[in-house]
């Protein structure tokens, strides 16, 4: 059985960030629930900023944002996390996905989370990030997790509470769409005509 590939997008700035943090949480309780091994990756757009940019303005992305933008692409699900700037979600999270190729992430299972100072900025899930990932035509798990700062409790430690059982449930979900986005047929291989094919034999 071919593992389940799933791929974590942290849009965090920080290091630690709260973003990572949380989108680290998710991915673990993914892999608790999918049936085998799970081949696991977290792309931190902090990281491909600058490429992000560039890929904006030119319209082609670097060798690193390209195998980055396929990694989420070729996915079986994703975990989709931002901190909140501005009651939305961050201009490096839009502006990723923004440069992803329309229609390419049609019909993937997606969690979607975001890290904020207060619990007031929690309907970001709902009025930004799902109407987002529906018009990508994605699949948005019905579960959404929104972690405050009080979440994290003092010792920064999310092991007990609401917030656990919130990424334990979208965990479970997203670990229940995987294999169906899995086993879609997959693209065919260019199919080459035979005259092409014999031209080509041809002194």
């Amino acid at each position: 059985m071919t593992a389940l590939r799933l791929v974590a997008v942290s849009a965090g700035l920080g290091r630690p960030s709260s973003s990572r943090l949380l989108a680290d949480r998710l991915t673990e309780a993914v892999r608790r629930r999918l049936p085998g091994e799970a081949a696991v990756r977290v792309i931190e757009l902090r990281d491909l900023a600058a490429d992000v940019a560039n890929a904006m303005v030119t319209g082609f992305p670097s060798p690193r944002l390209r195998e980055a933008i396929e990694a989420v692409t070729e996915a079986d699900g994703l975990i989709a996390v931002t901190p909140v700037f501005t009651a939305s979600y961050s201009g490096l999270f839009k502006s990723f996905f923004d440069v992803v190729e329309e229609g390419a992430l049609a019909g993937m299972p997606v969690v979607v989370a975001a890290t904020g100072g207060t619990a007031r900025h929690s309907l970001v899930l709902d009025h930004a990030l799902r109407p987002m990932f529906a018009y990508l035509r994605a699949v948005v798990a019905p579960t959404g997790v929104y972690a405050a700062s009080e979440d994290w409790g003092g010792s920064g430690d999310a092991a007990t509470g609401p917030l656990s059982e919130r990424v334990a449930r979208a965990g479970e979900e997203l670990a229940a769409l995987m294999p169906a986005r899995a086993a879609r047929p997959r693209p065919a291989d260019e199919v080459v005509p035979f005259e092409q094919r014999l031209a080509e034999l041809r002194p």
